[in-house]
């Protein structure tokens, strides 16, 4: 061989080599990770794609390993063209990448390389060309890149990342850290990612993206965005989008839900934005907006500290319009809301916790709220809301525990509100007066005596939300300091019957007294405060026998119901306390009423802590607890028999006064509690009964006489409760034991029967409830009724359709109260909800789409968001 020959055949192998080099080192940065992490502030990327000039697209001259490359029908070299070529499988593998193509050639001269998949008759890409690296894979239908400027255009390629995929027209890259996409498409959709679909069920479209990388950050910015379900274009558009790829939370805009309320017109509900603050805080800023000017802002703060605490911020400020303005039905109400939760960690202090459960709101807060979230979760209904802030301090050798309390109470039907300010309770551990003698088990009166005691400090005021904090209020609080003692002891004597004593002693000290009078001008009584500090003290004890006692009627096993039992437990008991309405004690006085009648009131009455009672009580009282079971032949049981309850509970309870001038019998309150259906139905009943018969007038006014026995009905009130599903009525086979096909794809939750029909669970929930209430006075002949009957459940209509849905009916007034109805849809990546209030007060409707992924969950509908959440929402 000649020198000529032998070198020709030397550069033919180095150009060999080095092409499949070059293959491998440009790809090796081309579409890489889409979503890493965020951009550092400091870095500034420029854009270095110039429109206009053509797209240029060489090997570097040292390589640090070994290329393998191999093609299932030649490897061929143009060494006067300078190119080389690969047909058929292409495969070219270097270090930890390995690409993988239908078709490759590069050109020497220029560093161009060019890469195509796999092409049907008609020119479409049947197989894309695929690169791996690092145990990530790319795919496109083919693209150009240069090995000398390391810049890459690649066409219709398909990036995975961060549990999303990027489908673009044209994708370039233009250096390590930089990648632009044109038209590009993202979607979470699992189906399409996981190949299983070639089409996904939604995507946001932009025009033009910009992905930057780092080390440490990635995000991708886009122009303008929008949402394609089933490549039906949504409203959902945004003028640009900015996607950061981080564990670390990121600030961004809170997509709202939208519907229509007929009384203030179409809205948004929870547009917003999204700042996180530092490591243990973040914020957002919620608006409502309504088409016929209602509006209502709310931000919120949440904060946690790992292992010590966590809470919340929040507040709500706006105006309800309602009507048109200038004509009789416009009206305007401003709203406002203040909340503050807060939860110690139990493991932070074990002696000292603090928390705070405030919910304060204007007075015709829900009446007019403008949030329509407290609409479908029917805080709308509420009559009470309650605050409490406490802290309460525990010792290690100290038997006492302090308690501090400030609490505000609000009565919407009332208008009134009831505040502590503060509140501080010092309780001593209950303790038992006498040890044991040989140290055992406690035994007999003497050494079963326990002592409870306390002190208990208030400052308490009713008053309205207008005068809140006013000197008004002011002058109406009352301060007042109260200690309790109470003694108690307990033995067993005679085998089966159980003694107890107990006596009890109450001192209070308060810093204002009443004084009434009757103004005939008037005619009413009036109280005048006086502000002095005066006391009380009062006591009573008491003693109690109770014991069980059973009762078993035996049928015999051949009969259908085989034994009835009925266990009682009776006890009486006996209250003695002086008679605190005495001149000698101080605690009452007397005014003229407009009879002339000589009338009784405590100086005392209204008090922080009451008033001492009046009237001597020398009281027997008794309860007599029933509890009635039956067993039953069962085939459906296992030992052949089935326990019944026919009364869970059944009780009759009253008292005797021995002392008292008049009516010394109690009303008699009866109580019961029983289930059917196999505990599946519960219902609950009371019955209260006057002993003395009560005369009315024609006018309906009734005189309480002493004519006993009589036993006029005072109250009464049954509730109902019957919750119902699919195996209320017996379990049915499992679909996996009956049919042996099943889906594929999107009908994986689907079973098929032998002529192809779709089976499915179908899980379903329905619970009936009813209320009756009737109650009276023996003032008067006429009595209040309340009675409604409700309906909530829900069924999975499909595996993917849920409807959800509640109602209740008042009988009384005969029409319809709060009813919501609710759909719910999976579309497999994103879930459709729609809740709708069909009439009443508060009709209403409210649709949005919820994105299921992490990273799009909160860009695309509003969510809570918590520091677990670690995406950003757009």
């Amino acid at each position: 061989m000649t020198p000529a020959f032998l070198n020709c055949i030397s550069i033919r192998r180095v150009l060999k080599n080095r092409l499949h080099i070059l293959i491998i080192l440009i790809f090796n940065s081309f579409l890489a990770e889409v979503c890493a992490q965020n951009l550092p502030k400091n870095e500034v990327i420029k854009d270095t794609i110039h429109h206009g000039k053509k797209d240029s697209l060489a090997v570097k001259e040292s390589l640090d390993d070994i290329v393998k490359s191999s093609a299932s029908e030649d490897i061929r070299n143009d060494v006067q063209k300078k190119m080389m070529y690969l047909n058929k499988n292409a495969k070219v593998t270097y270090q930890d990448m390995e690409v993988e193509a239908d078709y490759i050639s590069i050109n020497w001269e220029t560093g161009e390389v060019f890469a195509r998949g796999k092409l049907d008759d008609k020119g479409k890409v049947v197989e894309p060309v695929s690169v791996t690296q690092g145990g990530k894979k790319y795919e496109t239908d083919q693209f150009n890149f240069n090995y000398k400027t390391k810049q890459a255009i690649a066409y219709n390629a398909r990036t995975e990342e961060s549990g999303g995929v990027i489908v673009a027209d044209k994708t370039k890259k233009v250096s390590d850290s930089v990648f632009y996409f044109k038209r590009g498409k993202y979607t979470t959709d699992d189906y399409f990612i996981q190949k299983k679909d070639t089409l996904a069920d939604y995507y946001l479209l932009a025009p033009d993206i910009k992905l930057v990388k780092t080390k440490q950050n990635s995000q991708i910015i886009t122009g303008p965005i929008q949402m394609y379900i089933e490549r039906v274009p949504t409203p959902l558009i945004m003028p640009f989008a900015i996607l950061p790829f981080s564990d670390k939370r990121s600030a961004g805009l809170i997509v709202p839900s939208f519907g229509e309320r007929e009384s203030v017109g179409f809205y948004l509900n929870g547009l917003g934005y999204y700042q996180p603050i530092g490591e243990h805080f973040d914020l957002k800023i919620l608006t409502d907006l309504y088409t016929k000017g209602s509006w209502n802002i709310r931000p919120e703060l949440n904060y946690k500290k790992n292992y010590r605490y966590n809470g919340s911020f929040s507040a709500e400020a706006g105006a309800t319009i309602t009507g048109i303005k200038g004509l009789d039905d416009y009206s305007k109400a401003k709203t406002y809301r203040i909340a503050w939760t807060h939860t110690q960690d139990s493991k932070a202090n074990p002696y000292l916790n603090f928390s705070a459960s405030v919910n304060i709101v204007s007075s015709k807060f829900y009446n007019n709220t403008i949030n329509n979230n407290y609409i479908f979760n029917q805080n709308v209904l509420n009559t009470q809301q309650n605050s409490t802030v406490s802290i309460t301090k525990r010792f290690l050798t100290l038997p006492i525990t302090i308690t501090g309390t400030s609490s505000y109470s609000q009565n919407f039907s009332t208008g009134s509100v009831n505040l502590r300010l503060p509140q501080m309770n010092v309780a001593v551990n209950q303790f038992y007066l006498f040890k044991p003698r040989n140290g055992g088990v406690r035994e007999g009166l003497l050494e079963n005596i326990t002592v409870n005691t306390g002190f208990n400090f208030s400052n308490y005021v009713t008053t309205t939300e207008d005068n809140l904090f006013k000197k008004e209020m002011w002058d109406e609080m009352q301060t007042g300091l109260q200690n309790n003692l109470s003694i108690a002891t307990n033995a067993t004597f005679a085998k089966y019957f159980i003694f107890s004593l107990n006596a009890t002693a109450n001192n209070v000290l308060t810093n204002k007294t009443v004084t009434k009078n009757y103004n005939p001008l008037t005619n009413e009584v009036e109280s005048a405060y006086n502000r002095n500090i005066a006391g009380f003290s009062s006591f009573s004890t008491g003693a109690s026998v109770q014991t069980t006692l059973y009762g078993n009627l035996n049928f015999g096993e051949h009969f259908k119901i085989q034994k009835i039992r009925h266990m009682v437990t009776p006890s009486i008991s006996f209250t003695y306390a002086p008679d605190f309405g005495e001149e000698s004690w101080g605690y009452y006085k007397h005014y003229y009423s407009a009879s002339g009648a000589m009338t009784a009131y405590s100086i005392f009455d209204g008090g922080i802590f009451g008033s001492p009672s009046s009237g001597l009580t020398q009281s027997l009282g008794f309860n007599i607890g029933n509890n009635l079971e039956m067993k039953v032949k069962s085939k459906t049981d296992s030992t052949g028999v089935k326990k019944i309850k026919i009364f869970e509970s059944l009780n009759v309870s009253g008292s005797y006064n021995f002392a008292a001038a008049s009516h010394k019998w109690s009303m008699i309150s009866i109580s019961g509690q029983t289930s059917f259906f196999n505990s599946k139905m519960n219902v609950n009943t009371s019955l209260t009964l006057d002993p003395y018969e009560t005369v009315y007038d024609v006018n309906g006014v009734g005189t309480r006489t002493e004519n006993f026995g009589k036993f006029s009905l005072q109250g009464f009130n049954v509730q109902f409760s019957f919750p119902l599903n699919n195996q209320t009525f017996g379990e049915k086979p499992k679909l996996a034991e009956k049919y042996s096909t099943k889906g594929e794809i999107m009908n994986e939750n689907y079973y098929f029967d032998e002529d192809h029909y779709s089976r499915f669970e179908q899980p379903w929930t329905l619970n009936l409830t009813a209320n009756y209430a009737y109650t009276k006075s023996s003032s008067s002949k006429f009595g209040t009724r309340v009675a409604s009957v409700g309906v909530n459940g829900s069924i999975k209509l499909t595996p993917f359709w849920n409807i959800t849905g509640n109602t209740y009916y008042d009988i009384v007034n005969q029409k319809l109260a709060y009813t919501r109805l609710g759909f719910a849809l999976d579309q497999r990546s994103f879930n459709i909800n729609f809740n709708w209030v069909p009439f009443g007060q508060y009709k209403v409707y409210d649709f949005f789409i919820g994105i299921k992924a992490n990273i799009l969950s909160d860009a695309l509908k509003y969510k809570e968001r918590s520091f677990n959440v670690s995406n950003a929402p757009f």
